[in-house]
Formats: C-alpha cells, sequence, structure tokens
C-alpha cells in the first residue's frame, strides 16, 4: 500500500505538545534534549509549559512544532510495530515541509532545526519592518476569493509598486483559502468577504504577510543560510513541492523550493490531489493536532487518513 508521512505547519502549535509523548517514549524525550542542546535554550519546558503568548511567537513556534513532529516520528519509528510503516512519500504543510525533508533523509535533524530557527527569525524580523496581516476565508472558491482581494487592493493588486494589497496565498481544501497581504487590504477583505458570499473571514494570529513579496527579505536570509545547509539528493522516499506540486528532484531544487515557499503561494490542496492521482492509499499525519487530517478529508472525503499526534494515537497504532 503507498503511504504518504504528512507534517503540520505554523498554527499547530499548542501549549503541553510534545510532554506525554516524551514521558512516555524515551528516544522522544532525547530528541527534545537534543534540541534544546543545538538552540540553547530550553525549547521543551516551553512547548510543555509555555507560556502560550511565547510559543505562539513565530521564533519559538517554528521551531517547536519542527522538533514536536520530529519526536513523535521518532517515537513511531522507534517501535517495532511502526518501524515497518515505512513513507513513499512525504509531505508539509510551509513549515512542516522542513519535518517531511527530514523525515525523508535528505537533510539531518540539526540542519533541519537551525533551518527552521533562522526561518522564524527572518520571517519574524520582515514582518517588524512592514505592515501585513493574514485572513482566512472560509466557503469562496479560487476566483471569487480572487475577486474579492483585486476589490480590497482598491486597484492597486496588478501595480509593480503596489502598497496596498491582498492576495490568495494558501489553497487548502475546497472553500477554504488564506489571503495575505497589507494591514489595511486585509481589513477591507475581511468587511467585503460577506458581499462576496463567504460563510466567514477569519483573521489569523501571525506576524505578517507570509507567502507575499513582504517577506522577501527573509526569503535572502534564507537562501544565505540554505547555502551553508547540507542536503541530500532525494532517493527513495519522494517529497512533494508545496510551491508547485511537483516532486523534488534535486537537492538544488529543494533549495531553491523552500527559498520561494516564503513569497509564492502554498498549493496544499494540489499536493494532496496529486498524491491521490498517483496512488497514495494511506496517509499518516505526524506531528502536534488535526489540521491536515481535517484538511485531507475536505479535499476527498473518503481518504484514508490516520492521525498521530497523542500517546493514545501512537498506541493505537503499534497495536494493530
Amino acid at each position: 500500500m503507498k503511504t504518504a508521512f504528512l507534517f503540520p505547519g505554523q498554527g499547530a502549535q499548542t501549549v503541553g505538545m510534545g510532554a506525554e509523548i516524551a514521558r512516555a517514549f524515551p528516544p522522544a524525550a532525547r530528541l527534545f534534549e537534543q534540541a534544546n542542546n543545538i538552540l540553547g535554550y530550553e525549547l521543551s519546558r516551553i512547548c510543555f509549559e509555555g507560556p502560550a503568548e511565547q510559543l505562539n511567537t513565530t521564533t519559538i513556534s517554528q521551531p517547536a512544532i519542527f522538533v514536536t513532529s520530529a519526536a513523535i516520528l521518532q517515537a513511531f519509528r522507534n517501535n517495532p510495530a511502526g518501524s515497518t510503516i515505512r513513507a513513499d512519500v512525504t509531505a508539509g504543510l510551509s513549515l512542516g515541509e522542513y519535518t517531511a525533508l527530514y523525515a525523508a533523509g535528505v537533510i539531518s535533524f540539526e540542519d533541519g532545526l537551525l533551518l527552521v530557527q533562522k526561518r522564524g527569525q527572518a520571517m519574524q524580523a520582515a514582518a517588524d519592518a512592514t505592515k501585513g496581516a493574514m485572513v482566512s476565508i472560509i466557503g469562496l472558491d479560487e476566483e471569487t476569493v480572487r475577486r474579492l482581494c483585486v476589490e480590497a487592493s482598491e486597484g492597486e493588486v496588478l501595480l509593480p509598486a503596489r502598497r496596498e494589497f491582498v492576495e490568495p496565498v494558501n489553497f487548502n481544501c475546497p472553500g477554504q483559502i488564506v489571503i495575505s497581504g497589507s494591514q489595511s487590504a486585509c481589513q477591507r477583505a475581511e468587511e467585503l468577504a460577506a458581499k462576496y458570499g463567504a460563510m466567514k473571514a477569519v483573521r489569523l494570529e501571525v506576524a505578517g504577510a507570509f507567502h507575499t513579496e513582504m517577506m522577501a527579505s527573509a526569503a535572502k536570509t534564507l537562501k544565505q543560510a540554505l547555502s551553508n545547509c547540507e542536503i541530500s539528493e532525494p532517493s527513495d522516499v519522494k517529497i512533494i513541492a508545496n510551491i508547485n506540486a511537483e516532486y523534488y528532484g534535486s537537492a538544488e531544487e529543494i533549495a531553491e523550493g523552500l527559498t520561494k515557499q516564503l513569497t509564492c503561494p502554498i498549493l496544499w490542496q494540489k499536493c494532496m490531489e496529486r498524491l491521490l492521482a498517483d496512488g497514495v492509499e494511506r496517509f499518516y499525519e505526524i506531528g502536534p493536532g488535526r489540521v491536515l487530517t481535517g484538511l485531507l478529508k475536505r479535499i476527498h472525503r473518503k481518504a484514508n487518513i490516520i492521525n498521530i499526534s497523542s500517546v493514545q494515537s501512537l498506541n493505537e497504532i503499534l497495536m494493530r
């Protein structure tokens, strides 16, 4: 049976994540300890105990989700039952793509963690230097969301030097598209959403306009960090890219895809549709929360997806 491992992105964090896993599975606890040593601060304490205000910052939440997902994967793989389940392909939503690359064996845990730390810091710096926001639009198709963005941008969406703009950037599943841009344009989009027939528009608790040109400075910083990172050529396990729903063919493509990811849309729905079309029959969401499980069910109601986010879910898998 063709199998995919999926890994969540920013927004999946919650205080307490990983604590039970670390207590129950020593290999997971050791990975958290390794992360603390690499980063030089007690990331595990923030994951396990909070406070939420600290965990939710871009600079902390990104390494926190990466490490928690990797720890759950470690617990899964270190059990005799779990070790027999192998991924043919891995995928991760935005930040989760780094965990997918680690799971596929093309980057080390340390390199992945340091990259994610640098990514979070660079995105926070870019957000501080701009005034951006993101809004989740529920209940509209892509064409309607684009029309909404044009009106909310007040005609500036097509101008080369855009000051106020908003555009669709996260195509998560049917009826759920996230838009991103300047704060003022995002506010207008929220107010206009009902006019276009949206069920609701939800402002996201993020630092800035991710996946737009407002992250150009972060992309430049990340590109430099990637040039100093050892990335192996993809081999046995395929990795699908967020930016184009194609499989990475080389280490060079991976570095380019991770850089472009910061300023380009995330095509998650197309990624999942590609995996389904290519014969993936079994999916595992590995990491905190159930976001990707919900999205996949919206994309394909009968999809076979198993969520692994807790000791209970791990034990259920391992007892089968």
